[in-house]
């Protein structure tokens, strides 16, 4: 009883404070001792003793802790609490850390739904397909559901010619030329025409660049592209330009009078 009687009006222990804001004693030590959060006094008994700013001073901490802060980043953050300025700053500051974080969780959620969808459609268990997927979306990089289509030799030969943003960059490329090739079609342009002909040699110029100038990589690349499963959008995608491609691509060689693919093997 005398120690309670010791304890001025408006003044909390620490295992008050502890109690109040749901978290240890231990931890109010550790905080007192790294200089984050000492009490505002200290009783004739040698208590050490909180005052209700130390509360909101503490709720400070726990909010940036919470956002991922570290004790360091913290110290060098808390905002004196003189004024209702003061604490308007530092609410201010609590509620834009809260929103990033809630951006970020959004984010998070979105990208663990969308892999879920990707999982599925692909039918199979390929964690390296994951990875790149993750990468990808990461990035915000719109064609990442491209990479569900891709056979692992050309998501090797991407890996290893290009780093992440680059491999999306290419991925990005084919699939605009894609969508050229298959409007072509629609407005009735001829795979020999001038408009198909600079597609052509664009085409086959980005393959080159992918596969280091290896034909028979090329080769392969289409082989695999052309044995895959019919009704995946991405494939449909693909026939669809590779009636307009292949011929503008053969117009092209026969005009420079070039076989690219003379003595590869099929």
């Amino acid at each position: 009883m005398d120690k309670h009687r010791a304890i001025p009006p408006g003044y909390m222990t620490v295992g008050e404070v502890a109690k109040k804001m749901n978290t240890t004693v231990r931890t109010l030590q550790y905080y007192d001792k790294e200089g984050v959060l000492s009490p505002s006094a200290e009783s004739e008994g040698g208590r050490r003793l909180y005052t209700d700013k130390d509360i909101i001073k503490l709720h400070q901490i726990q909010s940036m802790k919470y956002l991922g802060f570290s004790l360091d980043d913290i110290k060098n953050r808390l905002i004196f609490l003189d004024t209702p300025a003061d604490v308007a700053d530092m609410l201010n500051e609590h509620a834009a850390n809260v929103r990033d974080k809630i951006t970020a969780l959004s984010e998070e959620l979105s990208a663990i739904e969308t892999l879920k969808d990707e999982v599925m459609a692909m039918q199979t268990v390929d964690f390296r397909k994951y990875a790149d997927i993750i990468v990808n979306l990461q990035m915000k990089n719109e064609y990442y559901s491209i990479i569900k289509y891709l056979d692992n030799t050309t998501i090797d030969v991407l890996r290893n010619r290009y780093d992440t943003d680059g491999a999306a960059v290419v991925i990005k490329e084919v699939n605009l030329l894609l969508d050229t090739a298959i409007q072509y079609q629609k407005d009735g342009i001829r795979p020999e025409s001038k408009e198909g002909q600079e597609l052509a040699k664009t085409f086959w110029d980005k393959m080159l660049e992918v596969t280091g100038g290896d034909v028979s990589m090329i080769v392969k690349m289409a082989e695999v592209a052309g044995s895959r499963d019919g009704s995946s959008k991405w494939k449909t995608k693909q026939d669809i330009a590779n009636s307009f491609i292949e011929p503008a691509l053969g117009a092209y060689f026969s005009n420079i009078a070039y076989n690219p693919f003379e003595g590869v093997a099929p």
